[in-house]
């Protein structure tokens, strides 16, 4: 498949997910390091995660001997690693996966994708995503890049994405991604009590350390996340989110960097919290609406998800609690 942009979570699945064989000789200047902080150094391009979970497979040698994340390096030493083979063309294969269709033509698909729905194949992840299902409700899609998908949502968000069925529909709809005049709207959970609408406009890239967080940092790319309270409970408010911009996990990120991270959100949750907020198990995030301008007819479009039923009784179990 030819590739070409999809929003601002671009990119082929290529060196993210998978690449040729590497080498390198550790640098004085990680002498002392563990070896899976010096690997992190030495290979950015892959999260620590991934180089750790090489490490427990194998796939990297130290000297030409085997491999210990936690054993110290000193400098001079050859290390090598040998990552995951490309997928099997399976991968990218139709299955028959249940889809929740919102809205469907000759052009489009409105999909409200349920929490636990991986978008596209990656490592770990190469079968049963919403990738694999497209293909199998529209076989046609084998011949757009990527199956038509033009954006993602997180694989525990729930809520709405869009799919062009065309190349020519495609192309619009990045187009309109990439002007900001697609409409995401979002219902957030977030700790502690958020008084007023503001507008957070912070620029997001990739944590200096943690590879596989996202964070405000001064060179990361524009992210602009406007919010406003629309109810408010014991210990936490819910917000509705409007994105300026698509940026990796960008409410999660911006609602933890002024102090009001998202519910059960895993990765950058601070407290699990008490009463209902400790079972709910992934982050409170739902993409309620979306709004753009359809690439065949120009007429603009708005479709609305309700909340799932484990967002919904979460706040029904919070309503009773105050």
């Amino acid at each position: 498949m030819r590739s070409i942009p999809i929003g601002d979570h671009s990119g082929e699945i290529s060196a993210a997910d998978y690449s040729p064989p590497l080498a390198a000789d550790i640098p004085s200047d990680l002498a002392g390091m563990r070896l899976d902080q010096a690997l992190a150094r030495l290979f950015p391009q892959h999260s620590r995660n991934r180089l750790q979970h090489w490490v427990r497979e194998g796939r990297v040698t130290l000297d030409d001997g085997p491999a210990d994340a936690k054993r110290k390096v000193y400098g001079g030493e050859r290390v090598s690693v040998v990552p995951e083979p490309p997928p099997a063309e399976t991968a990218f294969r139709p299955e028959a996966i249940d889809l929740p269709v919102v809205y469907e033509d000759e052009t489009l698909l409105v999909i409200d994708k349920p929490a636990g729905m991986v978008v596209h194949p990656g490592s770990g992840n190469w079968e049963g995503t919403m990738l694999n299902a497209l293909l199998h409700h529209a076989p046609q899609l084998e011949r757009v890049p990527r199956a038509g998908i033009v954006h993602r949502l997180d694989k525990d968000t729930s809520g709405l994405l869009v799919v062009a069925k065309t190349l020519e529909a495609q192309t619009e709809l990045v187009r309109q991604l990439q002007a900001r005049t697609v409409k995401r709207v979002y219902l957030a959970l977030v700790h502690g009590h958020v008084d007023m609408p503001d507008t957070v406009d912070a620029p997001i890239g990739r944590h200096p350390v943690e590879r596989v967080r996202m964070a405000v940092v001064a060179r990361g790319k524009p992210a602009r996340t406007h919010y406003q309270p629309v109810e408010t409970f014991a210990d936490c408010t819910l917000l509705r989110c409007r994105l300026d911009t698509g940026r990796t996990h960008q409410i999660r990120v911006h609602m933890h960097s002024i102090g009001h991270p998202l519910v059960g959100d895993p990765l950058y949750g601070r407290r699990q919290g008490r009463g209902a907020l400790a079972g709910f198990k992934r982050q409170a995030l739902h993409a309620e609406q979306l709004g753009l301008v359809h690439p065949r007819t120009g007429e603009p479009c708005e479709w609305e998800a309700p909340l799932p039923a484990d967002f919904a009784a979460l706040l029904r179990a919070l309503r009773e609690e105050a």
